[in-house]
């Protein structure tokens, strides 16, 4: 075993490239009819499992997991009609 220290490269002064990834632009948080809907609808889901859960009904279970599923083909589907963030069907606020 070697006794040299081993330390890693500092990035330059200034730099705050932690993880390879461009923070320089704001991503937003999915504020659209497709992310909320697509979120109501999986949260529903959820709570649908976790009932059937607690009451040990594997076809409620399943159940809630179709609507989850669901879910997530109404947002891509609401993505893909215009609906998502930046989106052709919504007006541009400026936020």
């Amino acid at each position: 075993m070697s006794k040299a220290t081993v330390s890693a490269a500092k990035p330059a002064a200034g730099t705050y490239n932690y993880d390879d990834i461009d923070h320089s632009e704001p991503t937003g948080h999915g504020n659209s009819p497709a992310a909320w809907t697509t979120v109501f609808v999986m949260l529903a889901g959820a709570f649908v499992m976790s009932i059937a859960f607690v009451i040990a009904n594997t076809p409620i279970f399943i159940a809630g997991g179709v609507v989850m599923v669901i879910g997530l083909l109404t947002g891509f589907g609401m993505r893909k009609a215009g609906y998502g963030v930046g989106g052709s069907k919504l007006k541009n606020s400026g936020h």
